[in-house]
């Protein structure tokens, strides 16, 4: 289920805990990407808070924002770059897309696979994508007070298995937000502590967001029909099957 576009808003633009989980994932977005002169940016979900330092150097940047969440003019005061699109048919050319982020986009999807077909199409050879999710791990994914508390959390597991499924490369994973969501003074004043701590210790306590860098398969590695019939979805193995399920032959 998608949050509608207002509430995220809302959230990024106008709550102090928004603003500086904004800042932080911000933030560790720049220091991977810190040059994208004369590249394709572009967002799915609602990545646009992300997106504003790419305004000014990379040759395009399009924020796509699902249907069912929402679309509204971004960024405010400039020439708008968001677009509405079906979250499984975007309005982008196959391949021309250099870098691709992917925040609140994937986990609230009910077709998540049809969303990283699309992912993988814009993205020409060599393109690169971030996949920020809520940890399944992390405190943020159990409080509904931010949009991470919404749709599907995910292991490191489990989102890295679905994306070579559909034929991307992780090659680096870090966790965010590691101050706990809650906008009482403390929490808000000692946030940087706690994230200094968190990135430095990471086995002490377990961020709120994971974010997986992956970057696209070219060529994509052939499927037979016996992989097909004997995996269809990565997803598929959190469910449990029926006692008189057939077994693949």
């Amino acid at each position: 289920m998608h949050l509608d576009v207002r509430d995220l808003h809302s959230f990024y633009y106008r709550n102090a805990l928004g603003r500086a989980a904004q800042k932080v994932i911000r933030t560790h977005v720049r220091e991977f990407w810190s040059d994208v002169h004369g590249q394709t940016v572009a967002g799915f979900g609602f990545a646009a808070p992300l997106l504003r330092p790419f305004l000014q150097e990379a040759r395009r940047v399009v924020a796509l924002m699902p249907a069912p969440q929402g679309v509204i003019h971004w960024p405010a005061g400039m020439p708008n770059v968001s677009v509405l699109s079906n979250e499984t048919q975007w309005p982008l050319e196959t391949g021309h897309v250099d870098k691709l982020v992917v925040m609140h986009g994937l986990e609230t999807s009910e077709n998540p696979t049809a969303v990283l077909d699309e992912c993988y199409r814009v993205l020409g050879p060599g393109g690169e994508a971030l996949f920020i999710v809520p940890n399944r791990s992390g405190l943020w994914a159990r409080s509904d007070r931010t949009p991470f508390g919404y749709g599907r959390p995910y292991s490191r597991g489990q989102l890295e298995t679905q994306l070579r499924y559909h034929d991307f490369l992780p090659n680096t994973h870090s966790s965010l937000l590691y101050q706990p969501p809650s906008t009482r003074r403390f929490w808000m004043k000692t946030g940087p502590v706690w994230e200094q701590i968190g990135r430095s210790v990471p086995a002490v306590m377990a961020g709120g967001v994971m974010v997986v860098r992956a970057s696209k398969r070219y060529p994509p590695r052939p499927r037979g029909v016996g992989e097909a019939a004997r995996v269809l979805n990565p997803l598929d193995v959190l469910s449990p099957k029926p006692a008189n399920a057939a077994k693949p032959v």
